[in-house]
């Protein structure tokens, strides 16, 4: 990752701190991450914050086994999933989204936006024209993302051509697409409302209209091996994407996988398809650049890049994160989860649900479980630079890195060796 940091910054360096003071040479990038949080099935896998849509034609899943085919996919005679969330409830929560950022805009004036990031939930199942207004709307209040980047995810069971070329028109330029697998029996397995043939589709579709593609994909599904993970690997190449998120399947707690856990590859089997899926995107000229991402050269997401650099964002949707500076304080906000509670307060011009200062010492942390997970690392004057506070702060836990052969030793850069990144919770742990 290559990253310019500002001489304000490294001439903060060696600088006597107050013990609990933060001192700023800059404020870091500001990202904007939208919350759109209903689905039209809650998958078994995930503990991200979404909701059933209130018209899905789709039962949620019921057990923990392999769901019936016929299940993964969207039967012709049934109504379109994309009807599953009512326009006028879609309007009431855009409603509520436009005052949620309202009442954000006095915490950053004068900043500029660097990404926007629409997430779910299923994004799209929102209409492109209501996009279209939020997007907008987002322009109105804070301008064009510095990065030109917006990201919109989307479920193949949704597509349909005309819905992606409204997104397109309403400004979203990176698409990122939940295929998780190409075949239609991992994806019953998964309770994904989609089959390979529909996916297939979608994503041709979106190499057609947007700059950046991103795909998901999922490997160590129930009775995959390797040859199956590479099949969805090589069809996600083949199929001209720019970018790829390799995530292992994992039980998440609070979920009906937890609950209830398929039979699952053994641990042997895992690690030949971690290397097998690893090394065949490098060979077909991918880079990988963070724990879980990959793309072609010059196709990074930036708004993650953000994240993972301990940048600032702002959170707005139900359950939405944000996390922003000020010039004496880091502040964490969390939105109510449940979208109705969200709706009625944002409307009501309610604060946040919750807003607390970091402090001092859980900043190490804080600062090092993002930025360890990027491969290249970032320069120690992020620490600086992004969390106020003397590098100082973090020598004791790099000696014990060092020590362990988890961190690389090379001066001016905080990156984890190999060794690091195969152990990086342990690596992580070090900073608490």
């Amino acid at each position: 990752m290559t990253a310019t940091v500002p001489t304000s910054a490294l001439n903060l360096v060696g600088k006597v701190f107050k013990p609990s003071e933060l001192r700023f040479p800059a404020m870091p990038p500001l990202g904007l991450y939208i919350h759109l949080p209903w689905c039209v099935r809650k998958c078994p896998y995930c503990d991200f914050n979404s909701h059933l849509a209130p018209d899905s034609p789709l039962r949620e899943v019921g057990t923990a086994s392999v769901i019936p085919l016929k299940d993964a996919r969207n039967p012709r005679d049934e109504a379109p999933l994309t009807h599953a969330l009512p326009v006028d409830l879609q309007r009431r929560y855009l409603d509520a989204l436009i005052a949620d950022l309202d009442q954000q805009l006095p915490k950053v004036w004068g900043r500029k936006l660097h990404s926007v990031f629409i997430g779910g939930g299923t994004p799209s199942l929102f209409e492109p024209a209501l996009i279209d207004e939020l997007l907008g709307a987002v322009r109105a209040r804070l301008g064009m993302p510095m990065s030109g980047e917006i990201t919109m995810e989307a479920n193949p069971g949704t597509f349909e051509l005309a819905r992606f070329e409204g997104y397109r028109q309403a400004g979203v330029s990176r698409l990122s697409i939940g295929v998780q697998s190409f075949s239609d029996s991992h994806l019953a397995s998964l309770g994904r409302v989609h089959g390979g043939e529909q996916a297939r589709a979608a994503v041709a579709a979106a190499v057609q209209l947007f700059d950046e593609v991103n795909l998901d994909l999922m490997y160590g599904l129930p009775g995959q091996g390797v040859e199956d993970a590479l099949a969805d690997v090589n069809m996600a190449l083949g199929l001209g994407t720019t970018h790829l998120s390799l995530y292992q399947l994992t039980m998440e707690p609070n979920t009906l996988f937890a609950a209830h856990p398929p039979e699952l590859p053994d641990d042997e089997v895992l690690s030949d398809i971690e290397d097998a899926v690893h090394a065949r995107v490098a060979q077909a000229g991918f880079e990988r650049y963070e724990v879980s991402a990959f793309c072609k050269p010059g196709h990074r997401c930036q708004h993650n890049l953000n994240y993972w650099g301990f940048g600032d964002y702002l959170g707005i949707g139900a359950g939405a994160h944000a996390k922003i500076s000020y010039p004496n304080r880091i502040e964490r906000e969390t939105r109510h989860r449940n979208p109705q509670a969200y709706m009625d307060e944002m409307l009501a011009q309610a604060r946040p649900a919750e807003v607390r200062s970091l402090t001092v010492q859980e900043l190490p942390f804080e600062f090092m479980l993002n930025a360890l997970r990027l491969i290249d690392g970032v320069p120690d004057a992020y620490f600086v630079e992004r969390c106020g506070r003397p590098l100082s702060d973090l020598q004791g836990a790099l000696k014990a890195a060092l020590d362990k052969g988890l961190l690389d030793p090379k001066p001016g850069v905080l990156k984890a060796t190999p060794l690091g990144l195969r152990f990086l919770n342990d690596l992580q742990s070090l900073f608490l």
